[in-house]
């Protein structure tokens, strides 16, 4: 990877990151003023009106930081994928102020993802060795894409219920996917994820630590950043040059990626199969995530956020003990779904058992959640006066 590529990497981060904290002020009163607010209700966890246009702020230090790059290296791999980020902003944004149904969402999401396949011809076309697969043929190779991509937007969008978890997640994602990227030499998704990272930060704080500051990223950002998480999936996961480097050292890149995306997309599976066997629509908002039981527990904003990190990033070390150790690609991945299927779906189960019976355990982990309310300490309030000038 050339000199000039990563000095432009860096600079599109730091333009990314400068963007969103001079145009977050501008954007809250902008919100306001048009009302385009977060309402509270029986079901959502805040209990004032809160601004979600944070998508639009993050999106601006996108488009700007991919502008600072272009003089040091070709962005035009990009550019299909902007549009695709730009329809599904404008979806959400849409679905925030005036509400979509779930299928017209749904049919938008699936005509994004065809176009974009076709556009950048990049789809999930190889199993890179799992199982003995290699390149699949195109007949399979863009339903199973569609499928994955709508299955991690909507992934994406159903984790955002508490401050700072669905920005959190896709930064570690996007460091996750960006050091793969950089070992694989492919210095446009490098790009990609370093003004992810870059836009997000600004805005995580914000949403963290912020009272007068605080913005969500809405439906228009969650879907965003779906789109994006998803097209590091499929880039990693497509056959080329850059994909072969990796799996030549015997990474497995299925099981990689499956287990980056662990906690959003175990989760979704959970959630929705049992909607179902409830007999209720699988897109029916309820409080059953995993960020749902942690408040349960007494654990705050900033305490469910870590716990859902640190579970996931458990998941990303297990895999990378496996591959070290010099598993073999299925091993990897067998690796990566028990220990992720524990941590989310057995989790749940296991502490919805402790509550009911309000074991010892359950009374433990709840006085835990409570050493994470820190909304009334000096420090935290200190804090959120810097982030609030910001």
């Amino acid at each position: 990877m050339e000199f000039l590529s990563l000095l432009g990497v860096l600079a599109a981060f730091v333009a990314s990151l400068l963007v969103v904290l001079l145009i977050h002020a501008r954007v809250i009163k902008f919100a306001f003023r048009y009302k385009v607010v977060d309402v509270p209700n029986g079901r959502k966890l805040q209990r004032e009106p809160v601004p979600v246009l944070g998508g639009v702020a993050v999106f601006f230090g996108l488009l700007v930081g991919l502008c600072v790059a272009t003089p040091f290296m070709d962005i035009k791999p990009l550019l299909p994928m902007f549009v695709a980020m730009s329809v599904m902003l404008c979806v959400g944004v849409a679905d925030d102020v005036a509400g979509l149904s779930p299928l017209l969402r749904f049919v938008i999401e699936i005509a994004v993802t065809v176009m974009l396949v076709f556009m950048t011809g990049i789809s999930l076309n190889d199993f890179q060795g799992l199982w003995g697969i290699g390149e699949v043929p195109m007949w399979v190779s863009v339903p199973l894409t569609i499928v994955a991509v709508v299955g991690i937007i909507n992934a994406i969008n159903l984790v955002d219920g508490v401050d700072g978890l669905s920005s959190g997640y896709c930064i570690m994602a996007c460091i996750a996917f960006g050091i793969m990227f950089f070992h694989a030499g492919s210095v446009t998704m490098l790009l990609l994820c370093a003004i992810s990272v870059g836009a997000l930060l600004p805005f995580f704080f914000h949403n963290v630590f912020g009272k007068t500051s605080k913005m969500f990223i809405g439906d228009g950002g969650s879907l965003m950043m779906g789109m994006v998480m998803s097209t590091c999936v499929v880039a990693t996961i497509s056959s080329g040059e850059a994909c072969e480097k990796c799996a030549e050292c015997g990474m497995g890149l299925v099981p990689f990626t499956l287990a980056v995306m662990c906690v959003p997309v175990f989760d979704t599976v959970r959630v929705m199969f049992m909607r179902i066997i409830r007999h209720t629509s699988p897109f029916h908002p309820d409080k059953t995530h995993l960020h749902h039981l942690f408040i349960e527990l007494g654990f705050s904003h900033v305490g469910t956020t870590v716990c859902e990190l640190l579970l996931n990033t458990l998941v990303i070390f297990s895999w990378w003990i496996s591959y070290k150790l010099g598993a073999s690609v299925d091993v990897q991945f067998y690796v990566v779904m028990v220990v992720g299927l524990l941590l989310t779906m057995g989790l749940y189960k296991f502490m919805r058992v402790q509550i009911a019976r309000n074991s010892a355990i359950s009374k433990l982990v709840q006085k835990v959640g409570a050493k994470t309310k820190m909304e009334e300490h000096k420090s935290w309030v200190a804090l959120q006066r810097v982030v609030d000038r910001m």
